[in-house]
């Protein structure tokens, strides 16, 4: 992952708490991915950039075999203590060759809200293409474009690197924004076939906790996801 983009020490470590009730993460995001996975028992799972252990805790859960990625020694950290035991975790640059996985060695991927952190998507694409089995499948979310453009304005079709304050502004997270047609393209381009895009709503148990984050969630969309397969 590009190292300006990398939640470490601080930002790491609020991250990892935030993530465990954010609207955006627990109740938006993560749930859509998991619904996407559909069933994945049995299935040889590669969690790219799994950040604090989140998504690969809730698939070991599903007794899914989960090899969780992440280029954060802080995130690992948490992952390791939230998967205890149940997936394996290793630190590994995502702007790297995944040099440690043999060809056609997992049934699905998954790459949740950190393709847009990754300077070298042509390589991690290829690579994920190159670790899935035939007719294995490959999970992404990322940033709206429209949610970008609302919040940084200028031109839709931006490709900047942009920073965006969290924390009420303690810490800013870096990604790349990018339109629709770069999204899918780069995709579509590394050989991927489109099998389905959604465009995560709030699950209903946040209207109990939050109701204005919910209702604000359903007046316009913060994320893109798509399930996809290797031919």
């Amino acid at each position: 992952m590009n190292e300006a983009a990398a939640y470490h020490d601080a930002l790491g470590d609020f991250f990892a708490t935030n993530a465990d009730t954010s609207p955006y993460n627990a109740y938006t995001d993560r749930p859509a991915m998991l619904q996407l996975a559909g069933d994945v028992s049995g299935a040889r799972i590669l969690d790219v950039g799994c950040g604090a252990g989140h998504y690969a805790a809730e698939l070991a859960a599903r007794d899914a075999q989960v090899v969780g990625i992440d280029g954060s020694e802080t995130l690992l950290r948490h992952a390791e203590v939230r998967v205890n035991g149940r997936a394996e975790i290793l630190l590994h640059d995502l702007e790297k060759p995944l040099d440690f996985a043999a060809d056609a060695s997992f049934d699905g991927a998954i790459c949740a809200l950190v393709l847009h952190h990754v300077k070298n998507r042509v390589q991690l694409l290829d690579e994920l293409r190159r670790v899935l089995r035939p007719g294995g499948w490959l999970l992404i979310s990322t940033t709206h474009p429209t949610a970008d453009w609302r919040r940084f304005g200028g031109s839709y079709y931006s490709h900047d690197w942009s920073d965006r304050p969290v924390a009420g502004g303690k810490f800013s997270i870096h990604y790349q924004r990018m339109p629709l047609e770069t999204f899918l393209g780069e995709l579509l381009t590394a050989g991927f076939v489109l099998e389905r895009l959604i465009e995560p709503r709030p699950a209903p148990s946040l209207r109990e906790i939050d109701e204005a984050a919910y209702d604000k969630l359903h007046q316009a969309p913060c994320f893109l996801a798509v399930k996809l397969q290797r031919p």
